[in-house]
């Protein structure tokens, strides 16, 4: 193949995006059936202000959790396994049998830990000393 032409850049461009994302939807769509992928998002107020939230989605009836995250000033208060507890809740509502996620934080670990979640796997070193844990919960 002579005429291959590689170009790396610092940005991804919506068309590429969609052309490679679009690919491997179909790509995984014909392996195992149609995903079902649907967003799915958890705000959480105190008093009427925003104090964070769980960002996520659900597909081929897993929940991923992409994000969670709770202001410091509201923290130790149980939000983010409320947060936790609403999104898997619709999950199953869903059809969802199961969550993954994956954190640095070993706070958050143990809060995942609390919550029911189980290491699968794990990138020792990731970055520096911290490890990247890989967490999952069967419901």
């Amino acid at each position: 193949m002579s005429d291959v032409t590689v170009s790396v850049t610092d940005w991804i461009d919506e068309s590429f995006e969609d052309e490679v994302a679009g690919g491997l939807a179909a790509f995984n769509a014909a392996q195992l059936g149609p995903s079902g992928h649907r967003d799915l998002s958890v705000s959480m107020y105190v008093d009427d202000a925003f104090v964070g939230g769980l960002a996520g989605f659900t597909a081929w009836n897993w929940l991923f959790v992409k994000w969670l995250w709770i202001r410091e000033d509201a923290r130790g208060r149980g939000l983010a396994q409320r947060a936790l507890e609403a999104a898997e809740a619709e999950a199953i509502k869903r059809g969802c049998r199961a969550a993954w996620l994956d954190t640095l934080n070993p706070q958050a670990r143990d809060l995942y830990a609390r919550c029911g979640y189980q290491t699968f796997g794990e990138l020792a070193g990731f970055h520096g000393e911290r490890s990247r844990y890989f967490m999952q919960k069967h419901f």
